[in-house]
């Protein structure tokens, strides 16, 4: 593959829809020294082949080898939010050599929405309704399964980024209490969307103690697992619900489910989980946890797809920015990963 002096390479290591394609290519298409290359073939062989010339690799999954190959390599832009399973990789690839490598949260708005449909579903008892209905029960109410009232209440957010922000913002409507708990208090520097009771990292005790709705929407960090445990959840009260579309292991995974079976806790809503591959069982089901969560009547199980719909091509708007920012040769950019911190 011939390269031009000033050309920048951008090499999509897993593939892209054709629809995508066209709309990353007509955004980016007035940067002349930008050249994406769509290969058809996503194989690692295939990689590796054109990867020595690449300044800029996008996509989910790749190998130590394939960062070692792209020797010219710049920016590693993941397009999805979670790095978890980048940071060692990247730690030692820095300590030869500097790559950037970027988060995306371009799915930030679908992760939101999907977080709020899971509390209301969960708090106007809108499955089991649906259920009963299914079977014939025509007019089930209050006696079954009544409404929780959404109004008064005292919701926590865990995290103030990109997602929580948002559900913010959907809720603030409902005449409810906001408290937030994040890292960095100093790195706000915007109008909070209502007033909210500030928690800093080593107050996660009294945070949980303030509300009683737990929304989780934070990075897994080695700092972050196992955050909220049978304390926090006792916390939380026999009133308390939790949400988390963060990652699965920032709640302890036994916890939880004790929590779920004894009504520690009302119950909970969960779209990230703990086992991404997991082995059949004897009737050849799979479950991505180690107890029975789906035994349980007090929580709503959601296969981790809050990122959808994946064809929505604004989320690709953030992968656009910063590759208009590389060819105009700037050497800041959005949502790139602080190793230390590790997101």
């Amino acid at each position: 593959m011939s390269k031009k002096p000033d050309e920048i390479i951008v090499l999509f290591i897993s593939e892209i829809s054709q629809s995508i394609q066209e709309y990353l290519s007509s955004n980016l298409k007035r940067y002349d020294n930008l050249k994406l290359l769509f290969p058809s073939d996503t194989s690692i062989k295939n990689v590796l082949s054109l990867a020595a010339d690449a300044d800029v690799l996008i996509g989910w999954h790749p190998t130590a080898e394939m960062l070692k190959r792209a020797a010219k390599l710049r920016l590693f832009i993941n397009p999805g939010a979670g790095v978890t399973h980048l940071i060692d990789l990247f730690r030692e690839l820095n300590t030869e050599r500097e790559v950037k490598l970027i988060n995306g949260h371009g799915n930030s708005y679908f992760v939101a929405q999907h977080a709020v449909a899971l509390l209301l579903t969960f708090m106007n008892k809108i499955i089991l309704h649906h259920k009963w209905m299914k079977e014939g029960k025509w007019r089930t109410g209050d006696e079954e399964a009544a409404s929780i009232p959404l109004r008064f209440r005292k919701v926590g957010l865990l995290g103030y980024g990109a997602i929580n922000k948002k559900i913010h913002e959907m809720l603030h409507g409902f005449n409810i209490e906001f408290s937030v708990l994040r890292k960095h208090w100093d790195k706000n520097d915007e109008q909070l969307i209502t007033p909210v009771k500030k928690f800093t990292e080593s107050q996660v005790n009294d945070f949980c103690d303030e509300i009683d709705i737990l929304i989780i929407a934070i990075p897994l960090t080695s700092r972050t697992k196992n955050l909220i445990g049978k304390k926090q959840l006792d916390l939380l009260g026999k009133e308390g619900i939790l949400i988390n579309v963060g990652r699965g292991e920032i709640i302890n995974e036994l916890a939880l489910y004790n929590a779920l079976k004894d009504k520690a806790i009302i119950g909970a809503a969960i779209d990230v989980w703990y086992n991404y591959s997991p082995d059949e069982d004897l009737k050849g089901k799979k479950y991505p946890y180690n107890y029975p969560f789906h035994d349980l009547e007090n929580i709503i199980l959601s296969p981790h797809r809050g990122y959808s719909p994946f064809a929505d091509l604004l989320r690709w708007d953030e992968v656009i920015e910063n590759l208009s920012r590389l060819s105009e040769g700037k050497r800041q950019f959005i949502n790139q990963v602080n190793l230390t911190e590790e997101y």
